[in-house]
């Protein structure tokens, strides 16, 4: 279960989302599919976001507590329960669902098949601790394709503990895909000092790439990857850019400015979600209006301009509608940069100012103005 926080937080969004989709519904037909498919990633993320859930099967050496913070190099003091989904929240990183499974026999087996049935698993991890000369146990080897074939879109993951004295790191995993036989096998070795550090840090990349959409914000927080933050504040400022064109270039003066605020806010607060921060519009307008392009003079001014464009059919909305856009586009590249990259205020405004430049997204253009568009960039 998500914080309280970030459930009013999607309250609005789904009111956001709620709005928007009423409003395609009167937009020429011709972009309405091009909003539609917009809104779809941003739902998947964000109105649909929930946990990762995780299941661990295999080797019992280690307690919960202890493979939690070797994995993910967090420390987990909470109780356990095992063969029951676990909560694990921790603060401003986020939620993880566990679900400990390893060591179950026939008597537990209807229990992990209720839990896996109510909530099925993202990711299926196999423990190995290395000391079995034939390789892992074949009643470990039983339980894991039995939660497989229960949570069958489950990725598989096997992590190696191997002891230095006893097996090497590398005889460890090669023994591991033998026995498995899967197709594509992520194996990872955690070894003590700088080796686990690595093995920790591939893994997050692994997980944050790899989980469903509906659990990739809260596995992006905990993983605090970087490349996988740069992802996700893409797809949301390219998408809120190109709802915001298309919902400027309708020719309804003014009408259309405090739903284009209120998405512009909340693609600022994601970003700021992504990296590790809490979510805020109050945050996120203040950072805007820190910017220079806050709901004062300067964002009037600007979307005075675009309404009063909005009075000469045809050209006037198309300008007004590129003008939100990359008004748009622009504000989400400066909270990037902020927020993920941590560069300075000033480096944000730069970047807002130039990014300006870019232009919409042609998709969301009518035919006849990506025609044009697109003879221009040939000549």
């Amino acid at each position: 279960m998500l914080p309280l926080r970030a459930t009013m937080n999607q309250s609005l969004l789904l009111h956001v989302v709620e709005r928007l989709e009423s409003l395609v519904g009167k937009l020429p037909a011709t972009i309405q599919k091009p909003i539609l498919s917009e809104l779809t990633p941003l739902k998947e993320l964000f109105l649909q976001q929930r946990p990762p859930r995780f299941v661990f099967t295999g080797s019992e050496k280690m307690t919960m507590p202890e493979l939690v913070e070797q994995v993910f190099g967090i420390a987990a003091v909470q109780p356990f329960e095992i063969y029951h989904w676990k909560d694990l929240d921790l603060p401003e990183r986020g939620t993880m669902s566990i679900l400990d499974a390893r060591g179950a026999d026939a008597a537990n087996a209807a229990q992990i098949k209720e839990e896996l049935e109510r909530q099925p698993a993202d990711i299926i991890f196999f423990l190995d601790d290395c000391e079995g000369a034939r390789g892992p146990r074949k009643i470990d080897m039983n339980n894991l394709h039995d939660a497989a074939q229960i949570a069958a879109r489950a990725k598989i993951i096997a992590l190696a503990f191997p002891s230095p004295k006893r097996k090497a790191a590398t005889d460890c995993a090669e023994r591991i895909r033998t026995a498995l036989d899967m197709e594509g096998l992520d194996v990872l070795s955690f070894l003590p000092g700088d080796a686990s550090v690595e093995a920790t840090k591939r893994l997050m990349s692994i997980l944050a790439r790899d989980v469903p959409n509906e659990a990739r914000i809260e596995m992006i927080r905990f993983s605090r990857d970087k490349d996988a933050q740069h992802q996700i504040a893409q797809v949301l400022v390219k998408s809120t850019a190109a709802i915001c064109t298309a919902i400027g270039a309708q020719p309804i003066p003014l009408a259309d400015m405090p739903i284009l605020a209120t998405l512009q806010l909340v693609m600022v607060s994601g970003i700021m979600y992504v990296s590790g921060r809490e979510r805020s519009l109050r945050a996120a307008t203040e950072f805007v209006g820190a910017l220079g392009a806050n709901l004062g003079a300067g964002m009037l001014l600007r979307e005075g301009t675009r309404a009063i464009l909005k009075f000469f059919p045809g050209w006037g909305n198309l300008v007004s509608g590129m003008v939100a856009g990359a008004g748009t586009y622009a504000m989400g590249r400066a909270a990037t940069v902020f927020f993920i990259d941590g560069l300075s205020l000033k480096d944000a405004r730069r970047t807002y100012l130039a990014s300006r430049k870019k232009a919409p997204r042609p998709e969301l253009m009518p035919p006849k103005m990506r025609k044009r568009r697109s003879r221009e960039a040939k000549s």
